[in-house]
């Protein structure tokens, strides 16, 4: 998925009220609109590089746009209103191994009254999971924060099975250069729990890792999942 312009290097200041971030761009402060309602931990420190897009409309209140932040000397993406997209870009052109031999891609699925998948692709069904958090060198690890819908989603992907749906959750790591994925049980207990047992009853788990810069996000490699 490559940006529409290159993105603007900056240092990050601070993230408020859940929505804003104040970033520092050529001696200036800029207010930008932060699309993370996670936690974004250990990605808030004052002074971290951060990358910003502009938007030329101008209707936006807010110009600017909060996309990547260096931490720990990685590169996080950390917009989630694109995962979906980079998702998307990676089924178009066959960067999912699990996914080359698909015909149709619909995104959006509405599985029941209450839920609904990132993408319906024949029979397989895909919830996608952005990743940001990376406490330890090696390794990306989701949720950042307590999850319900998490859970849910688990559950209810687990029940497709039964529908003769092929589902599976793929976890986004939008982390530079990490080599395993695992799931946060300290900070989500249940959801750990759900994920253990959704993996046993056939819900299928998998991580792809993202190559990040200024002009573009796209896929780059699968990575292994630490169940214990």
């Amino acid at each position: 998925m490559e940006f529409t312009n290159s993105l603007i290097k900056g240092k990050l200041i601070k993230r408020y009220k859940r929505f804003f971030a104040d970033v520092e761009v050529n001696n200036k402060v800029v207010t930008a609109h932060c699309p993370n309602t996670g936690s974004m931990l250990g990605l808030l420190k004052k002074g971290n590089d951060a990358w910003v897009s502009k938007a030329d409309d101008p209707k936006r209140k807010l110009k600017y746009t909060l996309e990547m932040i260096k931490s720990n000397q990685k590169i996080v993406g950390v917009n989630t209103h694109r995962a979906n997209r980079i998702v998307e870009h990676g089924l178009k052109n066959k960067l999912f191994k699990e996914f080359s031999s698909i015909k149709k891609i619909k995104p959006e699925f509405k599985y029941s009254d209450d839920t609904r998948f990132d993408f319906l692709c024949d029979d397989k069904l895909i919830e996608v999971k952005n990743v940001t958090l990376n406490r330890k060198r090696d390794i990306a690890e989701f949720p950042d924060a307590i999850t319900t819908r998490g859970s849910k989603h688990l559950k209810k992907l687990v029940e497709s099975i039964n529908e003769g749906y092929k589902p599976y959750v793929l976890f986004l790591v939008q982390i530079q250069d990490v080599s395993k994925f695992r799931i946060a049980k300290d900070i989500d207990s249940d959801y750990y729990n759900n994920f253990i047992d959704a993996y046993k009853k056939g819900l299928n788990f998998i991580a792809y890792r993202c190559k990040l810069n200024s002009k573009e996000i796209v896929i780059e490699k699968k990575i292994q999942i630490i169940h214990d």
